[in-house]
């Protein structure tokens, strides 16, 4: 790395990071970020356990964050190959250094404030610091073995399953890609009209694969064996330390949502949401497109941000180099008294090769800087927003419209959080904490009183009418009750996978029953589901936390802005006990701050129920 050092940068890089101007600048944004830990590392050796031992600590995370956590994004976003393979590599390089290196060195300072060492990026306890030499081996070669296979079963997850072309009617071929002999299913097309479409795609999408399920039972037995190394019964009690449910005892509370049981096929339930939302209200996205411009929704945000927050949203210049593709905008987020918060780069249009998915990823976290002063946090917003015309602004589906709203939840999570530390900045929190700001959003999205500020037809300037907005609204409850037993049959089985080990029976064997049980759709033979589960890589053993963020979330949006969606009071009181705090604080406090009172378990429940009108049942019986 030393030739370097006298090399002179002509252009600034990616989000303005000088080495970053080619993809080679990776190896190099790396070694520096290594040399940095490696002084750190000796520094904390030194260093009496303290404070400033803490302080330390969150160098070392921020330096190695800084390059991991862009190049987290660079290796799924950027559309030049050579930057997304140099950026995987990188991501490789510093995940072996976290595990290897840095749990070696710092296993003298791990007693050091509880709530930060626990928060921190591998989780100390959790990864086996506290062992002895020869546990701690052991516990650092699982973690290793866990990485790899959840990379392993999250790309088999993905990868779409072969059939003999001539096992197919004819008639239905063309819905599929064709390779020479063979049909490549990629999905469940759960879309398409055709039931017998649905219904392949179903059987040969989910057809089991013996690779994918042993990395799956190998997966979950290594977890198993980390927890239990490292003092917990089970899987699950170890991932729910630190958040809301704390145990999984609390979690069982979702078996009491089995609330309704529907009379489908399972390859129908997501085709049929959409055919009876079209039928009963006669919503056509493409009638509501023509009111959502992406201007007027910004719009409608700056104006939210703008009365609730004091936050205004500005269209920053870019130097060259600093975007990864030209139609990215980058926004600053200024608050009319505190001055620039941070910085929120927008990467909102579709684009070959990028990920099918709406996401929000922190580049750069905020953190008190050694200096005193604040470092400002740098996020992305990914979203796959058609391109505008010749005749035509970029106009929003209801949908979309609601996905941006619930993205900018996230991102504004990260601008408003003001931590000391950057590992615990913003959406760094327990999972079922981190999705509350941006399903609250959700509700402010589909109130009318926040839709009629910015919905303006892009032609005539027409206000969306109030009967679009109501139907659009009923429309969504429809489907909210299948979704919502869709989510809970999910949390069980993922609670169920990392529960007590040995399992029982297959996974296939738990699933089946799970699914009866919750979902009430029949199990189809031959299928395996929990392979395409993706979600069991991110969410082990805490998927049931997006039901409880949205539990929190009703509870917040009934009690603090239904009455009014623009009430700066509660914008106030939202931004200091709930957003400022990041993850430096339990979700509980922040929970209890806003509400001004301890919500129970039933409280939880009801949060859920009480959204989903209770028409439907009527609904399903009138349509069989």
């Amino acid at each position: 790395g030393n030739n370097s050092a006298g090399r002179v940068f002509e252009t600034p890089g990616l989000f303005g990071v000088p080495e970053l101007s080619s993809p080679e600048g990776f190896q190099e944004a790396q070694e520096k970020a290594l040399q940095e830990t490696e002084q750190l590392v000796q520094k904390a050796c030194i260093t009496p356990p303290g404070p400033q031992t803490v302080m330390i600590f969150d160098q070392l995370s921020d330096a190695l964050c800084r390059v991991a956590d862009l190049a987290d994004f660079v290796k799924i976003a950027h559309p030049d190959f050579a930057f997304r393979e140099a950026a995987e590599e990188a991501c490789r390089n510093i995940g072996t250094v976290v595990e290897k290196y840095v749990l070696w060195s710092l296993t003298g300072f791990y007693c050091i404030f509880r709530q930060v060492a626990e928060l921190f990026m591998f989780d100390f306890e959790i990864s086996g610091i506290h062992l002895d030499e020869e546990k701690r081996k052991r516990a650092v070669d699982l973690n290793v073995k866990i990485l790899d296979l959840c990379n392993q079963f999250l790309i088999g997850a993905h990868l779409p399953n072969k059939i003999d072309k001539h096992i197919l009617p004819e008639h239905i071929r063309y819905n599929f890609s064709v390779e020479g002999n063979y049909i490549q299913i990629t999905g469940l097309h759960a879309d398409c009209s055709d039931d017998l479409v649905r219904e392949a795609a179903y059987k040969i999408f989910l057809y089991p694969n013996a690779e994918q399920l042993r990395c799956l039972e190998e997966l979950l037995t290594s977890r198993n064996h980390l927890a239990q190394l490292v003092g917990y019964n089970t899987f699950a009690h170890r991932a729910l330390q630190g958040t809301m449910a704390r145990t999984p005892g609390k979690v069982h509370v979702l078996r009491s949502l089995s609330l309704i049981h529907l009379k489908l096929m399972p390859w129908d339930h997501p085709y049929y949401s959409g055919v009876l939302r079209a039928e009963r209200y006669n919503i056509e996205p493409s009638l509501y497109c023509p009111f959502f411009s992406l201007g007027a929704c910004m719009e409608g945000l700056n104006f939210l941000f703008n009365q609730l927050l004091g936050i205004s949203l500005y269209a920053e210049q870019t130097e060259k180099g600093e975007l990864w593709c030209e139609d990215v905008r980058k926004l600053a987020v200024v608050h009319e008294n505190e001055g620039l918060l941070g910085y929120i780069y927008c990467d909102f249009f579709q684009r070959a090769d990028k990920p099918h998915q709406d996401c929000h990823f922190t580049i750069r976290g905020g953190r008190l800087r050694e200096d005193g002063e604040y470092q400002l946090p740098v996020v992305v917003l990914m979203l796959s927003l058609p391109h505008s015309t010749r005749s035509s602004p970029t106009l929003l589906t209801p949908g979309m419209m609601e996905n941006l709203f619930h993205e900018m939840g996230h991102a504004m999570h990260s601008m408003l959080g003001r931590t000391r530390y950057q590992h615990v900045t913003g959406t760094r929190c327990p999972t079922d904490f981190a999705e509350v700001p941006s399903i609250l959003m959700e509700y402010f999205a589909s109130d009318y009183r926040v839709v009629n500020q910015f919905a303006r037809h892009y032609q005539t300037g027409q206000s969306l009418p109030k009967s679009m907005v109501s139907r659009l609204c009923e429309s969504k409850k429809i489907c909210a009750a299948a979704d919502m037993q869709l989510q809970v049959f999910y949390a069980v089985l993922d609670q169920l996978y990392h529960g007590e080990h040995p399992l029982k029976r297959s996974t296939t064997d738990i699933l089946k029953e799970t699914q009866e049980k919750f979902y009430g759709l029949p199990y189809v033979p031959n299928t395996a589901w929990q392979l395409r589960f993706s979600h069991l890589v991110g969410y082990g053993a805490k998927y049931y936390s997006y039901l409880m963020s949205r539990a929190i979330a009703s509870m917040v949006w009934k009690q603090c802005f239904v009455q009014n969606p623009f009430d700066r009071a509660m914008g106030e009181r939202y931004r200091k006990e709930m957003l400022a705090h990041g993850g430096g604080k339990e979700p509980m406090l922040m929970v209890q701050g806003m509400l001004q009172k301890s919500p129970s378990v039933e409280d939880f429940v009801d949060a859920l129920v009480s959204d989903l009108d209770q028409d439907f049942e009527t609904f399903f019986m009138d349509s069989e």
